[in-house]
């Protein structure tokens, strides 16, 4: 009766073993969906940044996940950003929700219907794929195509990618002249130079808050990337 009650138990614990284990298997084999969004876009900040007006009537900037299009001030800045718009302006996408960023936007991926966005940017030139935050070989293999057949951005001897663009260095490895700390302008009767200032508390203006961001490439004055800079100075 004891070795047939201690095979029960022994039996038991064999089942919930291999329980735990099928369960286990399947959390892997099949993650759970990230969260959706759906709405409408109605704003376009750049080729990877837009605004969604969720089915909520919420407003959501959205960063578009696994790609780095041209900041505003490089060359395909504003084509990419075109680009974007007519995939994507005033249509009704979902977005599959990757993560939010240090600023605060949602970034993931656009749908407009079986369309792909991010991708499609990337397939035409217009976006990098962003190696730093890139999962999906398909962007990358799109990229090599792009890049194959001179489409876009691609089609300019040496393009700077946008992550060293941000940190002043062209694709040659030299400082840009944008980022020079010699740099120095007299537009409408100001003079500012590019030197260390990196926040909006040291701004004295917003006029040279403008000309960090536009001539010296400081993008931490615009967190939101809207191309205006440090908004309390220049609301």
């Amino acid at each position: 009766m004891m070795q047939a009650n201690l095979f029960f138990k022994l039996s038991e614990k064999e089942i919930l073993k291999s329980f735990l284990h099928t369960l286990l298997f399947a959390f892997i084999s099949f993650p759970l969906h990230a969260e959706t969004l759906t709405g409408q876009i109605i704003g376009i900040s750049d080729g990877d940044t837009a605004t969604l007006l969720t089915s909520a009537h919420q407003p959501v900037k959205i960063r578009l996940g696994q790609i780095d299009a041209p900041e505003k001030a490089q060359a395909f800045g504003e084509k990419s950003k075109q680009s974007l718009s007519e995939l994507i302006y005033g249509k009704n996408v979902s977005v599959e929700v990757e993560t939010k960023d240090k600023y605060g936007r949602t970034v993931g991926k656009i749908l407009v219907g079986n369309l792909d966005a991010n991708l499609e940017q990337v397939k035409r030139g217009m976006a990098w794929f962003y190696v730093q935050y890139g999962h999906d070989m398909a962007y990358r293999d799109a990229e090599s195509k792009a890049k194959a057949s001179r489409l876009g951005l691609w089609s300019d001897i040496s393009p700077t990618a946008p992550w060293d663009w941000r940190h002043g260095t062209k694709a040659d490895g030299t400082k840009s002249l944008e980022t020079s700390s010699v740099l120095s302008t007299s537009t409408s009767g100001s003079s500012f130079s590019c030197g260390s200032k990196r926040y909006c508390k040291e701004m004295s203006s917003c006029e040279e808050a403008k000309f960090y961001l536009q001539h010296c490439g400081v993008q931490t004055i615009d967190g939101d990337r809207d191309g205006v800079p440090c908004e309390k100075l220049c609301r």
